[in-house]
């Protein structure tokens, strides 16, 4: 309808007479067409016109829900696909990953699973997809996995402004979702029974997901594993760098490790002490040799070395390290009483890193050596330490390589019968006299153990 004025100028039409939806006719809203005994009988549907409004909605939902606002800066453009002083493996790895997370950014379809260890930028690539398809208009939720489930349990609050249905569907059925640091969530049965619901409806639904996790997927609950590795749909990458915030810093070998100390000792300086030894005592120090080089070409398995002090068992284990690190591959050398204090040091106020973290960078490194094992504290808390290690390597068949001077027999029993397991470990006796250095004529080198 339209008014006149003293003027005689029209007036502008009214807003409701002008936007009203010729479907709805302004209501937003329509009963559903469809036969008496159908689940959707008598039930209203948002009208054609409400559609835009309900997606930004949804979008601020999302948003609201998520974290991704605290981490804006985490673009592809700001990740360093190469890394901060990594070898040519590490650096091609990284980079692998980097365009696996761009290449989904892209084409969000399927699941993309980013594995690693702390630090190896997991989180940085899971918000780089999450801003870039923000970009391209794409509604995404990013969020941790603990955080996702506090939302959870906040909706039963009588105060929460969203009711827990409404939450869990916004959730299960976002359009794209970055579920970060699976694994670290309470194992409660209710968290663990949400998270299966809200994965098995993603993956029967086939909706964009990615996850990050430290941890391996073994170690995963059966039924979300099984939905991780289906390679039907999910892509699985596992990222090898170490941390990637260690800007600057050589990163070939953790803070943890002592090889610094050991550079000199390779194989190409083990000192065979030829015309020094009997032949028998020769033959001996050459099999332990050939052992370790085998070891170093290709580590699987465990292999031990035992002896008395100054026989070349350190000297052997960190020659293998030496050889790993030199091909840019990781090995942790690490003497065992050092590293029961660098789990100690986790506990002080200023320690930067968690017991968690360091506990879990060593039991699973890809390639661990462990020197003087015997000489540690017998308290209780280290020897319950040490299997756990022992007990998490032997089970997952990592790479290990032991020295001890103590007699197998001394050793805490259950750190024995896995070193004496003929299937995985090469127990080798080293049955030489001590090296005093100077006898054989050949270069003389610091003293071994």
């Amino acid at each position: 309808m339209v008014n006149t004025s003293s003027t005689d100028r029209p007036a502008p039409a009214e807003p409701d007479a002008a936007e009203e939806c010729p479907i709805c006719k302004g209501i937003g809203y329509l009963r559903t067409n469809v036969p008496i005994g159908h689940p959707d009988f008598g039930k209203l549907a948002p009208c054609q016109c409400q559609l835009d409004q309900l997606a930004q909605r949804r979008l601020s939902s999302l948003r609201a829900l998520g974290d991704l606002h605290t981490l804006s800066r985490m673009t592809f453009e700001t990740f360093a696909p190469e890394g901060h002083g990594l070898p040519a493996e590490k650096r091609k790895n990284l980079r692998w990953a980097y365009e696996e997370a761009r290449s989904f950014a892209q084409n969000p379809e399927g699941w993309l699973i980013l594995k690693g260890g702390y630090g190896c930028g997991k989180t940085h690539l899971g918000a780089a997809i999450a801003n870039a398809c923000i970009e391209q208009g794409h509604p995404v939720l990013f969020i941790t996995v603990p955080d996702l489930l506090d939302h959870l349990r906040a909706a039963f609050s009588p105060t929460s402004l969203s009711s827990y249905d409404s939450r869990f569907e916004e959730v299960r059925q976002a359009p794209i979702i970055i579920l970060d640091d699976l694994g670290t969530e309470s194992s409660t049965a209710w968290a663990q029974e949400k998270l299966f619901q809200i994965f098995n409806h993603r993956y029967n639904a086939r909706l964009p997901t990615v996850v990050t996790t430290n941890h391996e997927l073994e170690e995963i609950p059966l039924r979300l594993r099984s939905r991780l590795v289906d390679p039907d749909l999910a892509r699985i990458v596992s990222i090898t760098a170490p941390d990637y915030r260690r800007a600057g810093v050589a990163q070939d070998q953790s803070d943890l490790s002592s090889l610094s100390l050991h550079t000199y000792q390779t194989f190409e300086s083990f000192d065979l002490r030829h015309g020094e030894l009997t032949p028998g005592d020769e033959e001996n120090l050459k099999r332990a040799l050939t052992i370790a080089r085998r070891f170093a070409e290709q580590p699987s398995g465990w292999v031990a070395f035992t002896g008395i002090y100054g026989i070349g068992k350190t000297h052997l284990a960190a020659a293998i390290a030496n050889h790993r690190i030199e091909r840019g591959q990781p090995a942790l050398f690490i003497v065992v009483p050092d590293l029961l204090d660098h789990l100690r040091a986790t506990f002080t106020p200023q320690s930067a890193t968690t017991f968690d973290q360091r506990f879990e960078e060593i039991r699973r490194a890809p390639l661990l050596i462990l020197d003087d094992l015997g000489t540690e504290s017998a308290t209780p808390w280290a020897r319950e330490k040490l299997y756990q290690i022992f007990d998490y390597r032997y089970n997952a068949q990592l790479p290990t390589v032991i020295t001890t001077a103590t007699p197998i027999e001394e050793l805490d029993p259950r750190l024995a019968t896995r070193m004496l397991d003929v299937s995985r470990c090469t127990l080798f006796a080293i049955l030489v006299p001590p090296y005093r250095g100077g006898v054989s004529g050949r270069k003389k080198t610091p003293a071994r153990r």
